[in-house]
């Protein structure tokens, strides 16, 4: 699993990892039901605390990402579409708010945003 944390980033560490795993687990670089390593392994790895990492795995469950089966471990879970989807709306509106505001304060108007977006979408 590639994982790289930034310790110069001032994102906290068990941010980095849940953003990580999150991209790996809707990319499908990690698969349905696919084993994760243990909290310690992967705490071992990263040469990080078990607390941090088991902070971003329950991240990652509570958010419906992954799954833990006790005793045997964590595991990606099912990509539902329709939530992926909410959540891509809500990071993109998150995005475009910041573009407004940018625009306002450098003077721009709606449609040269938008022809900035155009541009891009091609």
């Amino acid at each position: 699993m590639n994982i790289f944390i930034d310790n110069r980033s001032d994102e906290p560490i068990y941010n980095q990892i849940y953003r990580r795993m999150r991209e790996l687990i809707l990319d499908g670089e990690i698969d349905q039901d696919q084993a994760l390593p243990s909290i310690r392994t992967l705490a071992r790895d990263l040469r990080i605390s078990v607390i941090t990492t088991k902070r971003a795995y329950d991240e990652l469950e509570k958010e419906g990402y992954i799954y833990t089966v006790p005793g045997k471990g964590s595991y990606a879970a099912r990509r539902n579409k329709q939530l992926i989807q909410e959540q891509g709306l809500v990071e993109i509106e998150a995005h475009l708010d910041a573009v407004h505001t940018l625009a306002l304060r450098c003077g721009l108007s709606k449609q040269q945003v938008q022809d900035m977006l155009d541009l891009l979408w091609e």
